[in-house]
This record gives C-alpha cells, structure tokens and sequence, in this order.
C-alpha cells in the first residue's frame, strides 16, 4: 500500500494550514489532561444513553462509541467539491430508482445488464410503477467517503436503506464544544445542530398529502435491542415526533393510523429504520413480528410515504455501485465529480479470475454485506482467512466484488499511547426533499486499532468530529 495520506500535516511535518492553530493547541495539551477530558466525554455519553448495540457479544449488549477529542478539519473549497459531488451523485442514484421501477431506460440501452437487477435480492417488484412524491426514493443517503494517493477523495459505499450514523455527529460537535470551547473562538466551523430541522423538513416532502405543516410523520423502530436505537429515539425527540414500533400502528381501507389514548391518528410519512424484508408480513416476510401488516398495500395506495421507499437497497447494493459513474453521465450527461474505488465484480470471468489470483492483496466483500462484516482484508488475513474466502467466491462469485486495498488517510488520534495516526472516512448525510440539502459536515469514523482499516463500530472503530471551516 502507498503511505497514507496525513490530514494533519504536510510529508515535511509542518501544519496544513487549515490545521496550524489546532496544531499548536495541540502541542501545549498534556495527556493526563487529555485522557481526563476523554473520560469525561465517555461518562457523560454513557449518562445520556448514547449507546450502540454489538450483536453476539457475550460482555453486552450495550457500549459507548469511543470518541475522540482531536477533530477532522476540512477546509471550506474542499467541502465545496465534496458537497457538489454528493449532489451529483445522490441526484443520480434517485433518477436510477424511478427510471428502474418505471421506463427502464439504463436497461434497454445496455449499461447495466437486466440480471442484475431481476435477480438482486434487493429488487422490489412489487414497486413497479409506483408513483412517488417528487420521485424521490432515497431521502436519506449515506455516502461514505475516504481519501487516498495524494489526498483524493473517493466514493467507497452508497447506504440508502437505513443510513446511521448521525444522531453521534451532532452529539460529537455538542461534546467538542463543551470540553473545548477555547477552539471554537479561533474556527469557523459550520453548524451541524439543524440537522433534524432539515430532516424533518425533508420528510414532509414525502407526504402524499403534500408538504402541508401538520404532516403526521413518525419513527418507525424495531425496538430498543437494535444496534441504533438510540439513533432512532434521538431523532423522534429532536424532530418532536412519535418513536412508534409495528404494533403501534395499524392499516385500515388502505390508510395507516396510529394508536393513541385519544383514538386512531392518521400517519403521513414513517421514516423506518427496519429493513425492506421485516415491513409488511403479508406482503414480504411472513414471520416479521416488527412491520405492519397491510402497510405496502398503504404505500401503493399511496395514502403513506415511506422514507427511504421501499425497494431503495438494489441501489445501496455492492454489485450495483460500479455502475454509478455511468448512471451520472447517463441520467444528468456530466462527468461524476467524485470517482468510484476501482472494482473487480466476481461474477465477470475476468474479474474472478483476477480477484482469486490477488486475494492476499484485496479487499473483497459481499454485495449484501455491512458494518464491516463478510469482508476479507487481503493484506492483513492469515493464509487459513484467504483460503476460506477462496472457497466462498467459487462456489458463489455474483455475491462478491474486489477492490484494491486503499491506504486510506489518517487523522492524529489520542490513544492509550498519547497522540498517534489512524486511519479514518468520512459519511455526510445527505437529504432529497424540495431541494438536496445537507449540513456542512458528517461523521467522521476511525480505525482505533494501530495499522486496521476497519472504521465500523462494530468492529471496534471510534468516532471524531468533522469541522468544516467555513469561507
């Protein structure tokens, strides 16, 4: 791997510029000092409940996300790129979701093969010609970025089912201000506290009864055992509406209503946090005990908005992403601004014979997979990790794609042995509604572990805040 680009500082160790106070703020702290304000951070995080769930772990289902205290800074020009670039590609990705669901147009032209589509688990049918509130499908897209060579900036994944992550970007920028308040007088850093301001607002987009300010819009949960339900009853009381599960709301003639002590309310737009598959139990996997039985018929009725639409994930998939850089110059006639990490897709002879020749040297995935699991990190797995992978991509090749392992950027981190780089991406979060609109900023997530790639929290990855200077 090429040596890894340094957020902070220059090859010769001097300050970028947009880090030069910080730096020399940094440099007059001590780490008894520092490791007192990160316990701090981790007592007051664990005191609100900002918690994670981590599945299968015999210690808890419960931890805080590390957080660490050193920002990521981003100077204003370089978010302007990212952020046009986001635009670009979320527009897009929305375009792709319609014309797949409806004309077909990218298919009978040849730039993405059928099969790809019809046999994705992630294609909806049932979604065929179902007309959408601004043929929005994605409302909330989570496109995680990282940063490699020379300090480029690359697409590595488009999350458009259930995208998390930013409940702990506003709560990171809350803590930085409270345990630093001095560095906020000598940035500009742009705000991030609006965001569920502009959710909310997005959200209502999706009503089918139009924008109109009394939109009924609730969180959809699949209750507090999930990983990011913090997340979700973070938004429901930031945006001031209902957290509700699946039994709490029913469908009748084709409306769906809340239950309430005051009787049945009529729900305009459900912002769910439950995949596609869990639903609707008449309509999708029986044996879900967290949808709402009769809800699509509700959706196709289109009596309810659901965000992100039901059918979403094919565009989210890792088989899928390879094309998006023709979908930009296919639906908007632009070159992308931002490029995709080189991808080899099993499923192309060439690609698999090529992918099973370079194992040790790739990062290979399932399409399907994420939060950092069923992946093989060539260059770092045991001869025993590799050989096993071998098996898996053979004996079924369309589940996987192989990319280069990319030296992605890193950020001077605070850990047990004082000040040390780690490598980081970045995700923003990024709203279709009336217009695209975003805040200046994202989570920042990092790979705690001295040399990992691996930034997921899952996975043992901490989170940093995400200052991007403003003009």
């Amino acid at each position: 791997m090429d040596t890894p680009f340094n957020e902070m500082h220059h090859d010769s160790g001097k300050s970028r510029s947009h880090y030069e106070i910080f730096d020399h703020w940094l440099k007059k702290q001590n780490d008894v000092e520092m490791s007192y304000k990160r316990a701090e951070a981790e007592l007051i995080f664990r005191r609100i409940g900002i918690t994670f769930a981590v599945y299968g772990d015999e210690k808890g289902t419960e931890r805080t996300i590390p957080f660490d205290q050193i920002p990521r800074i981003i100077p204003a020009s370089e978010w302007q790129v990212l952020e046009d670039g986001l635009r670009q590609r979320v527009s897009a990705l929305n375009l792709f979701l319609q014309d797949i669901y409806h004309d077909e147009k990218i298919l009978k032209a040849g730039i993405i093969p059928r099969q790809q589509i019809y046999n994705n688990s992630q294609y909806r049918p049932e979604m065929r010609f179902v007309n959408l509130p601004r043929d929005i499908y994605a409302h909330i897209a989570g496109i995680d970025i990282v940063r490699a060579n020379a300090g480029e900036y690359f697409v590595l994944e488009d999350n458009l089912r259930v995208p998390s992550g930013v409940s702990y970007m506003v709560e990171n920028r809350k803590m930085m201000m409270r345990l630093f308040p001095e560095l906020f007088e000598k940035y500009r850093v742009a705000p991030v506290a609006h965001y569920p301001d502009l959710l909310l607002e997005c959200l209502k987009t999706g009503s089918p009864t139009g924008t109109k300010k009394k939109s009924n819009v609730v969180v959809l949960t699949p209750g507090m055992y999930n990983s990011a339900y913090f997340e979700h009853s973070y938004l429901a009381q930031q945006m001031g509406v209902e957290l509700v599960e699946g039994n709490d709301l029913f469908v009748k003639n084709e409306q769906v209503f809340l239950r309430t002590t005051e009787g049945p309310q009529v729900v305009d737009v459900i912002y769910r946090r439950i995949d596609d598959d869990f639903l609707d139990p008449l309509a999708l996997r029986s044996d879900s005990t967290l949808g709402v039985p009769g809800i699509l018929s509700a959706y196709r009725a289109g009596n309810v908005g659901i965000a992100n639409a039901v059918g979403t994930g094919i565009a989210d998939d890792k088989s899928i992403y390879p094309y998006v850089p023709d979908m930009i110059e296919f639906y908007l006639g632009e070159k992308p601004i931002l490029k995709n990490v080189p991808t080899f897709q099993c499923r192309k002879p060439d690609d698999l014979k090529y992918t099973l020749a370079h194992l040790n040297e790739l990062v290979v995935k399932e399409t399907h997979g994420a939060g950092g699991y069923g992946m093989l990190i060539g260059p770092v797995a045991t001869k025993e990790e590799i050989e096993i992978f071998r098996k898996l991509i053979t004996s079924n090749p369309e589940k996987y794609i192989a990319q280069p392992t990319l030296s992605l950027s890193t950020c001077p981190t605070f850990v047990e042995s004082g000040v040390a780089p780690r490598h980081i991406d970045l995700r923003p979060l990024v709203l279709s509604g009336k217009q695209i609109k975003m805040v200046q900023g994202g989570l920042t997530r990092v790979a705690l572990k001295e040399g990992s790639l691996v930034v997921n929290s899952s996975q043992g990855g901490g989170t940093k805040d995400t200052w991007v200077l403003e003009a």
